[in-house]
């Protein structure tokens, strides 16, 4: 019988022997089409390669390139207050560097999802189970059991259970899914910090613009109320010339008409000048108050003429294509981690705790228990939607590539195209000035023309006209000029140091 017995019980080990290694076995081949069915992260394309110059301009003799800064480039102590002052409370400014700060916190919660968790737990329950429950039967037989204390005697009207311990599990990061999220946080947080540049370079030239703006209005309103005041004693001329029958009543009028359209002027460019205060407190995130600024367009740009221009680490430099490549870095590690999704997770933990069913037994060293476990969880009825998820990631790499090359091509293009305005704009400067020396001479000549009754009254208003409109014009091109200059530092990555 013994041996009857002893026979019946190998069997069953030899049984459960083969049934776990077809567990086994099993457990193999679905890891390994698991994996085989794995699909591939499409590869990184190159970018289109990069002029070695820009077009049209000689950029290969000079100094050497010295990257501009701001408060080299701008040297202008009231404009450079302004900056100061936009970067503490401008809101958009404020608003970004929040962006940055959740950027950050993205970064660190990524840092210690490679760690172990680790949860203290305290437990506590009383249950009351029924006469005709396995566990009602199996208490009331362990206390009638001899093998036990009356320590470990179970209270059957309401049955304890405490349980204070710890637990920890850990996934184990085999295929770098942890560790790409974790890169695709950092280049994020990378690419939030090249944005704040970004918005700093072009909160900086909003309000360059616009300081640049009013000094033009500035000097437009001292040149109309200059040309009305003028224009004033001419009439006060005419007028004295009519009542000695040297002029007639028909230039009385066109001289007065030209003074009340000046005076029109003086009111508008006031008007213009109001609304441009109004925009600069709007950056400056404020309701009222007084825009102090400088008499003439102060800047330092000459030097920068005389360099070697760089084209790849110029462009490579610029915080919109930086920002745009972390994002292109960032994309390509969610595809990474989209992918190591589809592989099995590795997952191990462990608890070693206090568990007793009285409170009075709880912390006896017989009550201390612990378990370790691991365990291998592979994706079977949801691969469709990992197939899904890598997909779109993929598609968004691809997205990221095109921005990344549209930044680089847009870069260059304008860069280039500020370049030629500038070298052009130092001719044109030189021509304008010459303009307005010989309207100026134009305007002398007619006043002693006209008195002398060798030109009209026609001529002489003629004249004044073309040199109003000349200074005029010198004064939008001085402003297109430095708007291009702004422009220039802004394309060219300009720095805050």
């Amino acid at each position: 019988m013994c041996y009857l017995l002893e026979w019946v019980i190998q069997k069953r080990r030899r049984k459960m022997k083969l049934l776990n290694i077809k567990l086994l076995t099993m457990t193999v081949a679905l890891l390994t089409a698991t994996a085989c069915s794995v699909p591939k992260v499409a590869e990184q394309q190159s970018l289109s390669n990069l002029p070695t110059d820009f077009a049209g301009i000689d950029s290969t003799k000079g100094e050497q390139f010295v990257p501009i800064n701001l408060n080299t480039y701008f040297n202008d102590p009231v404009l450079l207050q302004l900056f100061e002052k936009v970067r503490s409370s401008n809101l958009d400014y404020q608003i970004l560097q929040q962006r940055i700060l959740i950027a950050n916190s993205h970064l660190k919660r990524a840092k210690l999802g490679l760690l172990p968790s680790l949860d203290i737990l305290i437990n506590g329950s009383g249950t009351h189970y029924a006469d005709y429950t396995m566990e009602g039967v199996g208490n009331f037989d362990t206390n009638l059991s001899p093998n036990i204390t009356e320590e470990q005697k179970i209270n059957r009207d309401v049955t304890p259970n405490f349980w204070i311990g710890a637990q920890a599990s850990w996934e184990i990061d085999v295929w770098g899914r942890l560790k790409n999220k974790k890169n695709a946080a950092k280049n994020r947080f990378f690419a939030s910090q090249e944005g704040l540049k970004l918005l700093q370079n072009q909160l900086f030239s909003e309000i360059a613009e616009l300081y640049y703006d009013l000094i033009s209005l500035d000097k437009k309103l001292e040149i109309y109320e200059r040309n009305y005041a003028v224009q004033q004693k001419a009439y006060d001329i005419i007028l004295a010339q009519r009542s000695t029958g040297k002029a007639t009543e028909l230039a009385v009028q066109q001289f007065s008409a030209q003074s009340k359209n000046l005076l029109a002027q003086v009111e508008l460019v006031k008007l213009e000048i109001n609304a441009k205060e109004r925009a600069l407190l709007t950056l400056l995130g404020e309701f009222n108050g007084e825009v102090s600024r400088s008499s003439d367009f102060l800047m330092n740009h000459v030097a920068l003429l005389n360099q070697k221009l760089p084209v790849d680490s110029i462009i490579h430099n610029r915080p919109d294509v930086r920002q745009s490549y972390f994002e292109l870095v960032a994309t390509n590690a969610d595809a990474k981690a989209a992918r190591a999704a589809f592989f099995p997770k590795l997952e191990i933990g462990a608890y070693a705790a206090f568990n007793a069913f009285s409170f009075s037994t709880l912390f006896n060293p017989g009550s201390l228990a612990w378990q370790f476990l691991g365990g291998i969880v592979a994706p079977v009825f949801n691969r469709g939607q990992l197939k899904q998820d890598f997909y779109v990631a993929n598609r968004e790499q691809e997205i990221a590539f095109l921005n990344y090359q549209k930044s680089v091509v847009q870069s260059y293009n304008e860069l280039n195209a500020i370049l030629r305005q500038v070298d052009a704009f130092q001719t044109i400067g030189q021509i304008k000035n010459e303009e307005i020396r010989d309207l100026e001479r134009a305007v002398e000549v007619s006043n002693d023309l006209y008195l002398s009754g060798y030109a009209t009254y026609l001529e002489l208003i003629s004249s004044q006209k073309d040199k109003l409109r000349a200074e005029l014009d010198y004064v939008d091109f001085q402003l297109t000029n430095a708007k291009s200059l702004v422009l220039l530092y802004k394309a060219l990555g300009g720095e805050l140091k």
